[in-house]
This record gives C-alpha cells, sequence and structure tokens, in this order.
C-alpha cells in the first residue's frame, strides 16, 4: 500500500548537526585535516587597526577562497551565494547554520588591500609547500617548468591600438596597477615590442594569439613542479610574452632554492624555453641538466630552401645549395690570413650575387 506522509504539527524545537550532514568522504573533509591558520592573525595584526568594528574574521575569508578554488568557483559573487547555500561549504568555513556570509565586496577589498599588502597568499603557499617538504613529496631532484594563460577580464571589443597607447583622460585603478609594473622584466619590461592592441579597463593585459585561435587579452601564471609527487614549488605570475615567461622560470628556481633550499639537478620544458639565453643560464650559471627542446627554425615553410637543405664541403670549405650554387666565405685571396674565427663567432657562407638571380 501506498504510503502517505502525514504532519499533524509542526515541531517546535529542531536538532540539527552540520557534522552529521557532511559525508566522511567529502573532499573538503579531506582538506580540512592540513588546513592550519594558526599563525594568519598574527600576520595579519599590524594592517589592521587597533580601535573601531570588529573586521571580518580573516580566517573565514580564507577558507571561503579555498572553496573557491577546490570547486572551481571563479566569482566571489557566486561564492558568497554558494557558501550561504551549502552546507558542507558552511561545516568548511566554521559558518554553522545561521552564521553570516560575508559581502562579496569584502574579499575586493581585502585582496587589493590587505591581502596584497602583507603578502598573505605567499605566506599562505610557503607554508603548504614546506608541509609537503616535510611529508617527503618534494624531491627536489627534478624539476619542470610551463605556463598558463588566464584569460583576462576585458572586452577585445573596446581595445585601442598599442601604438596610440591609452587615452589622456582613462583612469582607473588598473591603470595605476599598469603604470607601477611598467618596467618589471615581469610585465612591462619583458620586451620592447609594443602590443598590438590595449585595453584601457586592463591595460597590464596582453594581446595574445598563443591558443591558436581568435587573439584575447591574457595573462600568464608560471608554475615551478617537483617531478616526485607532481607537487608545485613556486608561482609567477606575468604578462603573456615569451621573454616573461622566461624571467619568471629564473626566478621561480633562484627563489625556491633560497627559500626552501631546492636545487634542482634537472629541468624538463617545452620548446618555448629553448632559447640560447636560457639554456646558457641553466647549464652554466645554475649546473642544471636542460631537458628541453631547442628553439629550432633552420625548417623553412614559406618556400625558401631549409637547413638541411644545403651540404657542406669539407674539403673545400663551402656549401652547395639544392639550386646548384656555391656558398662560399671568402671569394677573393687576401695577402694577410684571417682569423680563424670571426669577432662575432658567426661564419656567413654567401653565393655569389651575379650567380644568384634576383627574387
Amino acid at each position: 500500500m501506498m504510503g502517505e506522509r502525514r504532519v499533524d504539527q509542526s515541531a517546535l524545537f529542531y536538532e540539527f548537526s552540520l557534522e552529521q550532514h557532511v559525508p566522511g568522504d567529502h573532499l573538503l573533509r579531506a582538506i580540512d585535516r592540513f588546513v592550519e591558520l594558526d599563525g594568519l592573525r598574527a600576520h595579519l595584526a599590524p594592517f589592521y587597526s587597533a580601535i573601531g568594528r570588529p573586521s571580518i574574521d580573516p580566517e573565514l575569508l580564507i577558507r571561503m577562497l579555498l572553496v573557491g578554488y577546490c570547486f572551481g568557483i571563479r566569482s566571489e559573487r557566486r561564492l558568497c551565494e554558494e557558501v550561504h547555500l551549502n552546507l558542507a561549504y558552511r561545516w568548511f568555513c566554521r559558518l554553522g547554520l545561521d552564521g553570516d556570509v560575508p559581502d562579496h565586496s569584502t574579499f575586493s577589498k581585502n585582496r587589493h588591500g590587505r591581502f596584497r599588502d602583507s603578502d598573505l597568499l605567499r605566506q599562505l603557499f610557503e607554508t603548504v609547500l614546506r608541509r609537503c617538504i616535510a611529508e617527503g613529496l618534494v624531491g627536489g631532484e627534478g624539476f619542470a617548468v610551463d605556463a598558463s594563460l588566464i584569460k583576462a577580464d576585458a572586452n577585445r571589443q573596446r581595445c585601442v591600438p598599442g601604438d596610440e597607447g591609452l587615452p589622456p583622460e582613462a583612469a582607473s585603478r588598473a591603470i595605476d596597477e599598469y603604470l607601477a609594473v611598467l618596467d618589471d622584466a615581469a610585465f612591462g619590461g619583458a620586451t620592447p615590442v609594443t602590443p598590438k592592441f590595449i585595453s584601457p579597463a586592463d591595460p597590464a593585459s596582453r594581446w595574445t594569439g598563443a591558443n591558436k585561435g581568435p587573439a584575447f587579452f591574457a595573462y600568464a601564471t608560471n608554475y615551478l613542479i617537483d617531478l616526485d609527487h607532481a607537487i608545485i614549488v613556486d608561482v609567477e605570475p606575468s604578462t603573456a610574452v615569451r621573454q616573461a615567461e622566461l624571467t619568471a622560470a629564473r626566478t621561480m628556481i633562484e627563489r625556491v632554492r633560497e627559500h626552501h633550499d631546492l636545487w634542482p639537478a634537472r629541468l624538463a620544458a617545452d620548446t618555448a624555453y629553448g632559447s640560447a639565453e636560457m639554456l646558457d643560464w641553466l647549464v652554466h650559471d645554475q649546473g642544471i641538466e636542460p631537458h628541453i627542446p631547442v628553439i629550432d627554425k633552420a625548417e623553412r615553410i614559406d618556400g625558401t630552401f631549409s637547413r638541411s637543405d644545403f651540404a657542406y664541403d669539407h674539403a673545400a670549405d663551402l656549401y652547395h645549395c639544392p639550386g646548384g650554387k656555391e656558398l662560399r666565405q671568402y671569394r677573393r685571396a687576401f695577402r694577410a690570413d684571417h682569423p680563424d674565427t670571426p669577432p662575432d663567432n658567426t661564419y656567413r657562407y654567401r653565393a655569389s650575387k651575379m650567380a644568384t638571380p634576383a627574387r
């Protein structure tokens, strides 16, 4: 017989425990065992006033940010809504059933204020890394480095040409931050090349087409990863150009050595890090063995001859090109012997202008 739920009278009192309603295998339970924020208030104390109304507990803000990172909630406004509604989130944030969730503007105020001024997020990252090192999860023998593009919140339809610069009347916090890092090696000073477009809403972001699709404004997040257990040992933001990524890689390698005494024997990376300057720095300055493909532009796809198409004649010291021409260093006899090594260490072999038709 089909049953029917009958409620004669609403209960006057309810007994409810968040602890009982969060599953034992929930991700936040696994994370909560390792979250130690004991020194948080002492670290932030100099950035709070000794008088006035008590602020939002900074531990609550950090726990909410951890929820956002773990579950991919990028919007702070949506994060506040989710924490308000989700019992597991409330349990992790120590809010109980009736605890008030901070307004989304509180996050922006603290991220751009106290958290940035105190370098709090870097401090928390270093604390987690030290715990991973203590637990034996970081080998320190081999590292990998790479960068991920982070799309900026900038409308590509409302940009200005890079050679024109920002409008004189433009003013915002984003522009102030852009001017502050204009000479920074990881941002404005990364390359002398003028960007094709600049976003007035976020001028520090870089116009890029690195994804082989429609270009967009972006930043780069650079990661240095230990190869034993894929533990991220350092992170560094930069503008989205290759030169800035190389600078970020060097910064991270030097920083983990200074802060955690980690000195890798080898470094793995993709071709973007295979420049002569980067390889020279790794091998000769740092003593690190690079496992990096070398940037090689010898193979041509524009219809001209590739380097491999030329055959070298060691006896005659010349190259034969596929067109049947000879490329030599010198075409006339000199009274005095030329030095074996050119001043710039570059040997140049050229075909005769008379033998090569103009194109």
